[in-house]
């Protein structure tokens, strides 16, 4: 009767854990799912519909890795599926959305642009995997892919305020795909934000901010995403820059002192 008695018990804690390391993945083909569904809604022409997929594919793929780290359910198996979805939703959909956005008429060389930024996805995602074991945990090495996507989502969604039917614009749209790929493909640190613990302590000031934030968001969402876009893109090659100018300057100014204080003795006999 023991036995018989331990043997539920058992196979009840494995289905609570077959569970726990479920709930990860199911954010993972939610993620898939809109990739899948924006690539349809994009061959369709329903282009704002699909942005919008992808921004909410971005939402679950930044979730489920936070809750597989909060159940403790990491996995090899995780991190490659992960992966093969972020190649969908923030590969292959971005870039068949901004061809039929606005690369459709520029010929050969707007499908050509728009595989580059798949191209340039994928190699992204392979570095990030042979690479995560010993990379920085606060910065990403490269543009991450899914902010990658966002950015050419949030181009689509701001379309009623460009002309496509300008070829400068049309050009400008090429070229603005060409620098998100570069940047994704580019050494530039982009923060992870990783470090970011709901379970801390926080001052009343953060909950106003993020308050505000909501409202701001909720009000005029468009407008503000391209504001954290640009924002977000810009702080890598800002931060580049920044660490520059500080290594230039601390050294130059560090012998101009003497022990005391004092300037340095000058020699007679040269400069």
């Amino acid at each position: 009767m023991r036995r018989r008695s331990r043997q539920p018990r058992r196979s009840a804690r494995e289905s609570l854990q077959w569970g726990i390391y479920l709930i990860p993945s199911l954010f993972t083909v939610g993620n898939m799912l809109c990739g899948f569904a924006a690539v349809v809604h994009a061959i369709h022409g329903r282009l704002t519909l699909a942005a919008w997929l992808l921004i909410l594919a971005g939402v679950l793929d930044g979730l489920d890795g936070r809750i597989a780290r909060l159940t403790r359910a990491t996995s090899e198996f995780g991190k490659e599926y992960d992966s093969l979805a972020d190649v969908i939703s923030f590969g292959i959909a971005p870039a068949i959305l901004i061809y039929q956005w606005g690369l459709w008429n520029l010929g050969r060389g707007g499908w050509a642009v728009a595989f580059l930024f798949l191209v340039a996805g994928s190699v992204r995602l392979a570095r990030f995997n042979v690479t995560v074991a010993t990379s920085d945990r606060e910065h990403f090495t490269g543009l991450p892919i899914p902010a990658g996507a966002g950015a050419l989502s949030v181009l689509v969604l701001v379309q009623p305020a460009l002309p496509l039917g300008n070829p400068l614009v049309n050009y400008t749209a090429c070229a603005f795909v060409l620098l998100v790929s570069l940047l994704m493909v580019s050494k530039i640190p982009y923060r992870s934000y990783k470090d970011f613990n709901l379970r801390r302590r926080w001052p009343a000031t953060a909950f106003f901010v993020l308050a505000v934030a909501i409202a701001v968001i909720a009000v005029s969402p468009v407008p503000t995403m391209a504001v954290l876009c640009a924002a977000y893109l810009l702080s890598g090659p800002v931060e580049v820059v920044g660490r520059r100018r500080c290594t230039q300057l601390s050294p130059a100014t560090a012998p101009l002192e003497g022990t005391h204080g004092e300037p340095p003795p000058t020699r007679a006999d040269g400069p």
